[in-house]
């Protein structure tokens, strides 16, 4: 299996040229990958909690589908053995439309009869990314008042796990 590439390579917001289309003929790019995220509704879905907390972006950066993956594996687990699986609510706020693409060039003995350097270089593709915002939503937990330190928790140790700062804001509800 081919060995993933350094996020730093895909963060910065780049110019996206990664049409998907119904029809083949205008589609710039024949294949999408799967997207590794496997939930974007967690806990009680049924309920409105009086307070919600988001996490916010402080720069534009492109998240891959692995990080928005694995914060959400985090804040979830912490949330489910300390507040219970019903005094919750988590929204994933963003989805990965944004298609990846790797130009993958040979090096060693003989790799220029392989390879074709920057001819035909529009890459195939590897992955996808949610391009985020100054200020967008990437997360969002409603709780109750009583477990608001635990939900602050869990979204810090879900940004830690994204390529940007991130910053927590709470809202009361009436």
């Amino acid at each position: 299996m081919a060995k993933l590439r350094k996020g730093v390579s895909y963060r910065r917001l780049e110019r996206p040229y990664t049409r998907r289309s119904k029809f083949k003929g205008k589609a710039f790019i024949k294949a999408s990958p799967h997207s590794k995220i496997v939930r974007y509704d967690m806990g009680n879905l049924q309920e409105t909690f009086p307070v919600r907390l988001f996490l916010l972006a402080c720069a534009a950066v492109q998240l891959r589908n692995d990080c928005i993956e694995s914060a959400r594996q985090t804040s979830n687990r912490l949330l489910e053995l300390k507040v219970g699986k019903t005094l919750y609510n988590m929204k994933i706020r963003i989805y990965p439309h944004h298609i990846l693409r790797e130009n993958p060039l040979a090096s060693g003995a003989g790799a220029d009869r392989m390879s074709t350097g920057m001819a035909r270089s529009f890459g195939k593709p590897i992955g996808s990314a949610a391009r985020v915002r100054e200020g967008q939503t990437i997360l969002e937990v409603g709780v109750t008042p009583k477990h608001i330190e635990t939900a602050k928790l869990a979204l810090r140790r879900a940004s830690y796990k994204l390529p940007c700062h991130c910053r927590i804001v709470v809202e009361h509800r009436k």
